[in-house]
């Protein structure tokens, strides 16, 4: 069975970088598009970044370019999300997600996403 594990959360400092990671099994995910999400309390989940299993291809949402990156670890069913000068308004519970299709660009943040992880916590103090 599918099965998408985050961890990596927690209660940083603004300023502070921190590496979520999301353990994927059940299958081979080649091919795949693996992406990471985001729900700040009292919003909706917005896309934060994607990545192209077999490629290594990423996409990332404009708000968050040049402060996260998203790559893989083919060996070890990896994939991570580096978040780098974290800011309060980064607060969210972050979801990693796949999808089997394609995607380019826009189109990784309105894939369906077959398989989401329960999600990992973290908090930005000011």
């Amino acid at each position: 069975q599918e099965q998408l594990v985050e961890s990596g959360g927690g209660l940083v400092q603004d300023g502070d970088s921190l590496r979520l990671s999301c353990a994927a099994s059940g299958r081979t995910f080649d091919n795949w598009v693996m992406g990471w999400f985001r729900q700040a309390p009292g919003k909706e989940r917005e896309f934060v970044a994607a990545i192209r299993w077999t490629s290594g291809r990423t996409y990332y949402a404009d708000s968050v370019k040049g402060r996260f990156f998203i790559f893989r670890d083919n060996a070890e069913n990896l994939v991570y999300l580096q978040i780098n000068s974290l800011k309060p308004e980064d607060t969210a519970v972050y979801f990693c997600a796949a999808d089997p299709g394609y995607c380019s660009g826009y189109g990784c943040s309105t894939l369906k996403y077959d398989y989401w992880g329960q999600g990992t916590q973290v908090t930005v103090s000011s």
